[in-house]
């Protein structure tokens, strides 16, 4: 069961993983069973146990989730001061990662303060 302070722990480690990898890796299994990793930068997790993604660049994980919708989601903070800092200090202040377990839901139109949320994030990389 998430609690809200549990979730709010782990928005925290999407957004350092996010602000020192620029992505997440969710992982799909495909029709013979094999794993399947795709990295993704849109995911924007939500309300406790809720998040969304824009596919934008995916190929394979749509057609996994077709046939089998349980995903697993990892989140790494791969700041190198943070990393420094903890191996020196002998522990982490704060989890480094995250692995999430979840099922994709139905296919649907992105609402408009999503896209807005969306456009923020990518605001400063827009000209690529």
């Amino acid at each position: 069961m998430i609690t809200s302070e549990s979730w709010d722990t782990v928005k925290a480690l999407f957004r350092a993983s996010f602000k020192t990898s620029f992505h997440y890796s969710i992982a799909t299994v495909n029709e013979r069973g094999e794993a399947h990793i795709t990295p993704i930068g849109s995911l924007m997790l939500g309300a406790p146990g809720e998040g969304v993604y824009f596919e934008k660049f995916t190929r394979q994980m749509p057609e996994n989730v077709n046939h089998n919708s349980r995903i697993c989601v990892l989140a790494v903070n791969s700041g190198r001061w943070f990393w420094l800092r903890s191996l020196l200090g002998g522990r982490f202040i704060h989890p480094p990662a995250v692995r999430l377990y979840g099922e994709f839901g139905s296919l649907r139109p992105a609402t408009e303060q999503e896209v807005e949320r969306w456009q923020r994030r990518v605001k400063s990389t827009r000209f690529t």
